[in-house]
């Protein structure tokens, strides 16, 4: 557990627990419903997100909550990039914050918190995909080091129209 000051609040990062599924669920799907920012176009099913749970135990796949108070404020997590062996090293990366603390240094603490914890986990890339436009999400990513390393056109549909995708990578060994 740490407790990682963010602007306007202290929230505690700590390891994803049981109990933050449902809370975990309504930020999610605040996204799911009003952004482009997944490209999920139904919101996940309580054992869907039971499933997604088990399949960040620690190590490299891992998941984390931002605590603010009594709320869950965000949460982020790394997860298998494929399936394949060749890909294990690789992770890919992704954060969401709660509506009402966006722009508090949240989503900069989670990510922080994750990459670090990533270190000696034999991960040799973090990888994260940003449906195009969303400048917080590029700002967030480059200030802390990942680059773009390309942009897939038109990769999904959602609100009746195609988004891009950048993809961007940051070397974590």
């Amino acid at each position: 557990m740490m407790t990682v000051p963010a602007t306007g609040t202290s929230c505690v990062v700590r390891p994803c627990l049981p109990e933050d599924l449902d809370a975990i669920d309504a930020v999610y799907n605040h996204y799911v419903r009003t952004s482009h920012a997944t490209f999920d176009l139904q919101e996940p099913t309580p054992q869907w997100r039971r499933e997604w749970f088990h399949a960040h135990p620690g190590g490299r796949h891992r998941a984390l909550v931002a605590i603010d108070g009594e709320r869950l404020a965000g949460f982020a997590s790394s997860s298998r990039h494929r399936p394949k062996a060749a890909y294990e090293t690789s992770v890919e990366t992704s954060v969401y914050v709660a509506p009402e603390c966006v722009g508090r240094g949240v989503g900069r603490a989670l990510y922080r918190t994750l990459l670090e914890s990533l270190h000696g986990q034999d991960v040799h890339r973090a990888l994260a995909g940003i449906a195009l436009p969303n400048g917080a999400s590029v700002d967030l990513h480059e200030s802390l080091g990942f680059r773009r390393i390309g942009v897939f056109t038109e990769q999904g549909r959602k609100f009746g129209r195609y988004w891009d995708v950048a993809w961007y990578e940051r070397r974590i060994d």
